[in-house]
């Protein structure tokens, strides 16, 4: 038996909110993935703070209205399921890496913000460094001078107290 019409209407709401709330849609066709596959994919967005929903491409669309990915509504036929996440980065990192190993998930596309992707830009964007890794990387080159400077001044002590065990021991 199908959707009622009240379960319809709830369902574009919970995806609209989904779509208002999140940086980055990756819209991908899953057919012909078993359930433990699509469980497997669920866990590792959700390990990444993203989510993956098989949707209604009607009811998808109707959601996408009045959302920044609205552009995107081409993308919704077949078998979709939408992997999303606020991290500009996560859920295509997931979906990629999952689709690489499992050649049942096929990405079709996605937004990130306004902005439309292609499969070469969501492929381009899931081999990005995370957000965590770029600080990391930032903090270390903040860190770095003040780490030369304290060993640049710290080298003529050192060399007077190389020179000084020197004298003595002739």
């Amino acid at each position: 038996m199908g959707m009622s019409r009240s379960e319809k209407e709830t369902e574009v709401k919970n995806l609209n909110e989904s779509f208002s709330n999140n940086e980055l849609i990756v819209v991908t066709h899953y057919s012909g993935l078993s359930v433990e596959s699509l469980t497997e994919l669920r866990g590792n967005l959700r390990s990444e703070g993203a989510s993956f929903k098989v949707t209604k491409n009607a009811l998808a669309k109707l959601a996408l209205k009045g959302t920044k990915f609205e552009a995107i509504e081409g993308l919704f036929s077949g078998p979709t399921g939408v992997a999303s996440s606020q991290d500009p980065v996560a859920a295509a990192k997931v979906a990629y890496k999952f689709a690489k190993d499992n050649d049942k998930l096929v990405i079709l596309g996605g937004a990130l913000g306004d902005i439309v992707l292609d499969v070469a830009a969501v492929e381009a964007l899931a081999k990005l460094p995370s957000l965590d890794a770029l600080r990391s990387k930032l903090v270390g080159l903040i860190q770095a001078p003040a780490q030369k400077l304290a060993s640049i001044t710290a080298a003529p002590a050192r060399d007077l107290v190389g020179v000084t065990k020197a004298y003595s021991e002739k």
